[in-house]
């Protein structure tokens, strides 16, 4: 049980470091905020066009979403990534020397992820804030919602990106993963309400933590008359705890498991096979 604590507390601490070091990088924070330019450029050119059956306009009902998916992508991508590449470079290999090694690892990893969504959600609100009207700000019943909804989506979305990482072979082959990524944010109801979709596709929509995350996020930002583009007419705050809770436990159970199988075929020999293989694929 000591031992277990002592890697929490080293976990929070490298978080902490981590986390430190990118706030305090003009380049690493630019690099980890660019695809927020992406993600944002969408508001803007549907912010005068007004969304089907409601008195709202379309970016006004994507903003919201948007706060889904900047969990939905640091929790899968960046973690996938950062997993691979520190894979390659040795300190998975180091870590697994340790006691509880991967636990510390991937606690310092939510940490630094947490916090980088957290900058996320404020840039995003902050342009909705200019950008976008009919968003609900002033209540505090829908700031309470997002504070259960922020730690609970992470928890359910980051050990989906540790399992990812765990098995992508090389850091060439992390934009692989993004055509899935984006096809389940679509699916999800990112950018329009999944109401109109085939019923089959509702129900596999649902079964994902992003959809829940998306709603979630809708009902503490938009009035309740955009009640009329959702499935059923409700929020569904006790379903998205439900949905999100199961994604979390089944995760934090399963990504330390994953991680360690992965460590333990982690050697000298199998990196310096790595590294030689990126050699020879270097163009002469």
């Amino acid at each position: 049980m000591n031992t277990t604590w002592n890697a929490v507390g080293q976990g929070l601490r490298r978080g902490v470091i981590e986390l430190r070091h990118v706030l305090g990088n003009a380049q690493d924070l630019g690099s980890n905020l660019i695809w927020l330019v992406g993600l944002l450029a969408p508001i803007y050119f549907l912010r005068d066009d007004q969304l089907a059956g409601s008195d709202l306009s379309v970016a006004t009902f994507v903003l919201p979403s948007l706060l889904s998916m900047c969990v939905g992508f640091n929790g899968l991508l960046m973690l996938a990534q950062l997993l691979v590449v520190e894979r390659e470079d040795g300190t998975l290999l180091r870590l697994k020397a340790l006691p509880q090694g991967m636990l510390s690892y991937l606690i310092g990893k939510i940490v630094l992820i947490s916090g980088m969504v957290l900058v996320a959600w404020v840039v995003v609100l902050g342009t909705g804030a200019v950008l976008v009207e009919g968003l609900q700000l002033g209540e505090a019943r829908r700031w309470l919602t997002l504070l259960w909804v922020f730690p609970l989506g992470l928890l359910a979305m980051l050990p989906l990106g540790a399992v990812i990482g765990s098995l992508i072979e090389s850091p060439r082959s992390i934009g692989l993963v993004m055509l899935p990524v984006l096809t389940l944010a679509a699916l999800s109801g990112i950018f329009y309400p999944i109401s109109g979709f085939p019923t089959w596709l509702q129900v596999v929509a649902q079964v994902f933590p992003l959809y829940w995350l998306g709603l979630a996020a809708r009902s503490a930002l938009l009035p309740d008359s955009a009640l009329a583009a959702e499935i059923g007419g409700s929020w569904q705050h006790w379903e998205t705890f439900a949905a999100l809770g199961v994604w979390a436990v089944v995760g934090m159970l399963a990504a330390p498991v994953v991680l360690r199988l992965m460590a333990r075929r982690e050697s000298g020999s199998t990196m310096a096979r790595r590294r030689d293989l990126a050699l020879d694929r270097r163009p002469a």
